[in-house]
């Protein structure tokens, strides 16, 4: 079995600068995030990169070993190289699974791939509850979860969230204050798959929690581009296709 080669994209400013932040992610945000997927029996290598250093960990070279991506940014979008959003979209559009988290939404890469400002929507940080109810029952990306999740603390999110219609509705989120949010969502651009998944702020323990890292971990293998192999049992009139789990 082909192992899943990943490269991490965290901007590693707020875990630098805030004191919160630094309590939640001492390590940066992308460790985190390696950590999780490191669980997973799929992983090949991990490539992480930062805003200090992106321009040279993600190379071409880089991005075409690469089969996922995880992008994390929140204040620093605009600052991140031109060249390295053309290479990491085109890279999508060969086929490279792309996860987008929390306010990842801002970024260049996802707003080029959504063609419009993805952007507006409600937020505000109050401490607030959030509850992840399940909507695509069946799908890869929820095995093995219950049919909602609680985060215990998260930023608020609130629609009207402006992505274009999502090819898949996964989680919808609601908060204490009323607000609800399409909380995870799937695209398909050229021959590549995206996931959008809002938890995840960067003052709050989210991405340790077992549930979330679950998550993390089902998307890596929804949007790894490797064809399933199909084999077929051609023994008699109940003939079924095959469709091993893992890409192969």
């Amino acid at each position: 079995m082909r192992k899943i080669n990943v490269a991490i994209y965290n901007e590693f400013y707020h875990e630098q600068t805030d004191e919160k932040a630094k309590a939640a992610y001492p390590k940066g945000i992308h460790t985190a995030i390696a950590d999780a997927l490191k669980e997973s029996p799929e992983i090949g290598s991990i490539v992480t990169a930062t805003l200090d250093d992106h321009t040279t960990v993600l190379t071409q070279e880089t991005l075409d070993k690469t089969d996922v991506m995880y992008w994390w940014g929140h204040v620093k979008h605009g600052e991140v190289d031109d060249e390295v959003v053309s290479r990491v979209c085109a890279r999508v559009l060969e086929g490279m699974g792309l996860v987008v988290l929390h306010s990842g939404h801002g970024s260049k890469v996802f707003q080029k791939l959504m063609g419009t400002d993805t952007g507006s929507l409600r937020w505000r940080e109050s401490d607030d509850k959030c509850i992840v109810w399940v909507v695509s029952k069946g799908h890869p990306i929820v095995e093995g979860l219950p049919p909602c999740i609680e985060i215990p603390v998260d930023e608020t999110y609130g629609e009207q969230f402006s992505i274009p219609e999502p090819d898949e509705l996964i989680f919808i989120s609601w908060f204490e204050g009323g607000e609800v949010f399409r909380s995870g969502c799937t695209f398909r651009r050229g021959a590549g798959k995206i996931f959008y998944y809002q938890n995840g702020h960067e003052t709050y323990p989210v991405y340790y929690q077992e549930e979330v890292k679950t998550i993390l971990k089902n998307a890596l293998s929804w949007t790894c581009p490797y064809s399933k192999k199909i084999t077929y049992d051609l023994g008699g009139p109940n003939a079924r296709a095959i469709i091993p789990k893992t890409p192969e």
